[in-house]
């Protein structure tokens, strides 16, 4: 039994090293996109995918690098942990030697030992602070983490609008519970007072419930800290109930759909996340969102496009500096030798556990004229 668990484990890896060499042998470089191109974060992933085909051919169209071309090759997570770990066991099969995505830090999550196992580089704008505790090489996050966005969320809570009673509200997903569990903190951290905290089932819809019981609390907010999926059926709601408290959510609301969703109930709601893709300053920036609008007819989905982009353009950018497919070299010279890059979302730059350094939050008002409004920054 002994022996035939040790050679079960030394096949695993034999295929493993077999599909990273692949990778390195072929006339192709091999990039993945691991992101939910079904489901109900489908504009999100797909508008990744569509991203990550539009830097290929643009390295494509200039001789690619190394003297290789680019092959991206997609799997669908549909936004599922279960699925997220076949993905990564596909991926790494068909050889490729670095993944963009997933969208979801669940998603992330459920991947990421697999693809640390094989060497297989992993950049995503997962923001669970969960994703670098491994301290995995393989893994780089290229947004910010849920503890930033936290402190600025709460801070806009109590220096700004000045809430006195604050109820939140998030689902079970990693993320979620994550990043409001850490408003929570940090708003107690400077003497908020949280009336309410409680949870919901995603995709359940009917959110009347939760909603009828935390209008008993009279507070002066509702915070979600959940998905734009659930996020504009919750704006929508309070104001069928009648409820008078403003709404906050969080980053992962910030997409068109929120307003879709809510219809005239999202006029006055607040979104908290990093500058709007259109509001970026940078060269690099306007260039892509042009090229992306030439190829598709459309804008990105979100900024959480761009994030992925920018880890993208950084894994390229090292395997020239490089000169080499090795994802140890690669990784190192991300880790240690990469400073300020030129990203489409600023200067990209990773500590030594793969967490992005910087951040730059602000939280929106979506005004009469259904557009975002910066209201607070810091």
């Amino acid at each position: 039994m002994l022996r035939k668990g040790l050679l079960g484990v030394l096949a695993f890896v034999v295929v493993l090293l077999f599909g990273v060499q692949a990778a390195m042998s072929d006339d192709v470089i091999k990039i993945g996109v691991q992101a939910p191109i079904t489901g109900k974060f489908a504009s999100e992933g797909q508008s990744i995918d569509k991203s990550v085909r539009l830097i290929a051919k643009q390295y494509n169209e200039k001789g690619g690098i190394l003297g290789k071309k680019i092959e991206v090759i997609t799997c669908d997570d549909e936004g599922k942990a279960v699925k997220a770990a076949i993905c990564a066991r596909q991926l790494v099969d068909k050889g490729v030697i670095a993944v963009i995505g997933s969208y979801t830090s669940t998603c992330a999550e459920a991947a990421e030992s697999i693809y640390y196992k094989a060497g297989v580089l992993q950049t995503s704008d997962g923001t669970s602070d969960s994703l670098v505790k491994h301290g995995y090489w393989t893994f780089f996050r290229n947004s910010s983490p849920n503890s930033a966005e936290a402190a600025f969320t709460a801070e806009f809570f109590t220096k700004k609008q000045h809430y006195k009673r604050i109820a939140t509200i998030s689902d079970y997903s990693t993320f979620s519970t994550d990043l409001t569990n850490a408003v929570i903190k940090n708003i107690k951290k400077l003497g908020g007072n949280i009336v309410y905290s409680g949870k919901i089932t995603s995709g359940s819809q009917n959110f009347t419930p939760i909603l009828t019981k935390i209008k008993s609390f009279n507070p002066d907010v509702i915070y979600f800290g959940g998905y734009y999926t659930d996020g504009g059926l919750i704006r929508a709601q309070m104001k069928q109930l009648g409820i008078k408290a403003d709404f906050v959510g969080g980053d992962s609301n910030d997409n068109p759909e929120f307003i879709k969703l809510a219809g005239k109930a999202a006029v006055g709601a607040y979104l908290v996340n990093v500058p709007l893709p259109e509001m970026l300053p940078y060269d690099t920036a306007k260039e892509f969102l042009k090229a992306y609008k030439d190829a598709y007819h459309e804008t990105p989905a979100s900024i959480w496009t761009l994030f992925n982009v920018d880890g993208l353009r950084a894994i390229l950018y090292s395997i020239e500096q490089t000169k080499s497919l090795d994802t140890k070299k690669i990784a190192d010279y991300m880790h240690n030798k990469l400073k300020n890059f030129p990203g489409i979302t600023g200067p990209v730059e990773w500590a030594s556990n793969g967490e992005r350094i910087g951040s730059a939050y602000m939280a929106y008002r979506i005004g009469d004229d259904l557009k975002y409004h910066i209201v607070y920054r810091h």
